[in-house]
Parts: C-alpha cells; sequence; structure tokens
C-alpha cells in the first residue's frame, strides 16, 4: 500500500530524515521505534504533512506517487492521520469534531460512522455535548483517532498514540488499535514504548538520527535484545 523510497525531508535547511525505506502492506500493522528525536514523527509528517518538506526520494500510495501532494489531498486519497498532538477542534463540541471529516472523506460510503466510532470508544457518546478542549488528553486522543476513522481511511497513521496518557487510558488506547488490527486496518504507528507494540505489531522498524537502524519482524526483533539495547537504550 504504502512505500517510502530513499525519502529525504527536512525542516527548512535542517534535514531531519536521510534515505528512508519504508513499506506498510495491506491489513498490516508496522511499528517505527526510536527515541525522542530520533526522526518517527518527522516520517510520519513527510508521508501526510505539509509541516516538513521532502527533498528527496519518492511516496507512493496504492501505486501513485502522492510525493508532492497536500495534506487534504492525500486525506482524500485514503490515508488517514492522528498527529501526535491530537489538533482537536478545541471550540467545537465532541458531536461537531466528528462531523467535520465528512467533506475530507475520500467518499460518501465506508464502515465507519459516528455510531461505529462511540462503539470503538464509548466516552465519545457520554461526551457528544462536550467542548473538545475541555476533554482530558485520553478522551481528546480517542476523539482524534475517531475524526481520523470517519475519513474510512485504507491506510491509519498514528503518530505515539499512547504518549501522555495515563495507564488506564493508556490500556483503551491499546485495546482500540488491537479491534482496528481484527477489523483489517492497515496501521503506520510510531511508539516508543515497546511493550505497547507487543501483539499489534507485524513488522518493526527502528529509526535512529534520522535513517532505518533495523527492519524486520516484531519476532526477530525480539529474539535480539542486542537491537534494543543499541537503539533504544532499554534491557
Amino acid at each position: 500500500m504504502l512505500v517510502l523510497d530513499k525519502v529525504n525531508a527536512g525542516y527548512g535547511p535542517a534535514q531531519t530524515l536521510h534515505d528512508i525505506d519504508l513499506e506498510v502492506r495491506q491489513g498490516e500493522v508496522v511499528c517505527i521505534i526510536g527515541r525522542n528525536g530520533a526522526g518517527k514523527t518527522s516520517t510520519m509528517r513527510a508521508i501526510v504533512d505539509d509541516i516538513i518538506r521532502t527533498t528527496g526520494g519518492r511516496i507512493h500510495f496504492n501505486g501513485e506517487d502522492i510525493t508532492r501532494l497536500k495534506s487534504h489531498a492525500i486525506v482524500r486519497k485514503g490515508i488517514g492521520y492522528v498527529p501526535e498532538d491530537r489538533r482537536v477542534f478545541a471550540s467545537l463540541t465532541v458531536a461537531d469534531n466528528l462531523q467535520v471529516p465528512k467533506s475530507f472523506a475520500a467518499d460518501g460510503s465506508g464502515y465507519w460512522t459516528v455510531e461505529k466510532v462511540c462503539e470503538l470508544f464509548p466516552p465519545l457518546q457520554e461526551f457528544r455535548t462536550r467542548l473538545a478542549g475541555n476533554l482530558s488528553g485520553g478522551q481528546q486522543q480517542m476523539l482524534t483517532i475517531a475524526r481520523s476513522l470517519l475519513t474510512n481511511p485504507t491506510l491509519l497513521l498514528l503518530d505515539e498514540p499512547h504518549e501522555g496518557l495515563a495507564p488506564l487510558v493508556t490500556r483503551d488506547v491499546v485495546e482500540a488499535i488491537h479491534k482496528l488490527k481484527s477489523f483489517g486496518v492497515s496501521m503506520l504507528i510510531s511508539e516508543q514504548q515497546l511493550h505497547l507494540v507487543h501483539g499489534t505489531a507485524d513488522r518493526i522498524y527502528i529509526i535512529d538520527r534520522g535513517q532505518i537502524a533495523f527492519t524486520g519482524t516484531t519476532e526477530e526483533f525480539e529474539r535480539d535484545p542486542e537491537i534494543a539495547q543499541r537503539y533504544l537504550m532499554v534491557m
């Protein structure tokens, strides 16, 4: 579905990504793991966000070159994006936030509806009249994931979806991601907490200093603890 071929990118004159090769196949969950500042968010933004500038290489989605497309056009191609900073519309209610994706959906149909995302995240139904800016961090994360799903993407990008969440809320988000995988949703997830990847990822990329340092299946990664010690500084 998604192929990054020797992608270089950066912010202004500062290059943060160097020859990134990465792919996500249909129905697969792929995780990018790395320390803070390693290039996880930059990789996500290089795919879908106008904030970062791609200076080399190509990005293909379903066989189409999307390297130079604007963010709204990429969403309409079928890529959903959940940024690290969530970006809810704080002055709108939960219900209004969930109406926004209608104009960005790839087409007028699809599995995900407001009712379906509220089944995935029951608190959204409970807080539907509350302003999004008054939600907790965990509730905002649920809202952001739900809002992306309502575009009915064929690929979902999740940038550190557990960052800053309380343990109980983290558990709810982990369970939701497991459910999405069981539904066959293809996902690219950036993460730095290894235990949250277990049981979710089919394949893993480790990024270090803006370069891919390891590529392999979750089983291959777990069989070699030296990889985590070398690039992630964990036991």
